[in-house]
């Protein structure tokens, strides 16, 4: 493991890189895991002779998302300029992206995941998008949801930040697949084996294609929703309100402002 990396573990074997989140028990995604991602991110440019990138978590979590304490308004504008860069390298770079997901995928954990080109999940994994439950909304999700399951069925999800299992995840069209947990890797394996076969700048080349359209209304779309985040919803008492409520472990006061 890179020394730099305690939040993260980073390993290699061309053409594919294995991205790892590491920090139990449920892999939250504070500043200092961004940090270390966008790191690994600028490793893998130096690396010419990767192409595929593999995210995964613990058999508990892939990620229960998004630290909350760095929600608080004193952290709130770089954590969303640091996580975003980190979805937005993602969408953009010239790898194809697998996430693997076994476990809890939530918040910015299932933003993170929902991004990437394939992703493999085990049927008992545990989706969803709790961030309205604080007084907040997720960003990436509010930005590209609706383009991978449909608007009716993204404002069901946001909205009401109910959770659903991986088998629901792959009926939504969520995720490429849904397996067993115990055949998830072999799965992965499996997928890689397909590309390996395959030229990678073809691989490249087409996704970049397949993404010409939607990365321009994704740039567009995110610094919007960003901007209603810092400048309007950070404004409310109520988004306030259900961040202290989650820390101090109490039912949220909703005043409706």
């Amino acid at each position: 493991m890179n020394p730099q990396f305690h939040r993260t573990s980073l390993a290699l074997s061309p053409p594919v890189a294995r991205v790892t989140l590491t920090n139990p028990p449920l892999n939250v995604i504070d500043l200092q895991m961004m940090d270390e991602l966008a790191a690994a991110f600028e490793e893998l440019t130096q690396q010419p002779e990767i192409s595929i990138v593999v995210f995964a978590g613990s058999d508990r979590a892939f990620s229960a998302g998004v630290d909350v304490a760095a929600h608080t308004p004193e952290h709130i504008a770089e954590m969303l300029s640091k996580f975003h860069a980190v979805i937005k390298q993602i969408v953009t770079w010239n790898r194809i992206s697998v996430a693997e997901v076994r476990g809890q995928c939530l918040g910015g954990g299932a933003e993170l995941a929902m991004v990437c080109d394939f992703v493999i999940t085990a049927e008992d994994s545990t989706w969803g998008f709790p961030e309205i439950k604080l007084g907040c909304f997720p960003p990436v999700a509010a930005t590209a949801l609706a383009s991978l399951v449909g608007q009716k069925c993204a404002m069901n999800l946001i909205l009401t930040g109910r959770t659903f299992d991986g088998r629901e995840a792959h009926s939504l069209r969520l995720v490429t697949s849904a397996v067993p947990p115990h055949e998830a890797a072999a799965k992965i394996e499996e997928l890689i084996s397909c590309l390996k076969t395959l030229s990678p700048a073809a691989l490249a080349l087409t996704r970049k294609a397949i993404y010409a359209w939607d990365s321009m209304h994704f740039d567009k779309g995110l610094a919007r929703a960003e901007k209603i985040y810092l400048e309007e919803l950070m404004k409310s008492s109520d988004a306030h309100e259900g961040i202290r409520a989650f820390l101090e472990k109490r039912p949220p006061r909703w005043e409706g402002k």
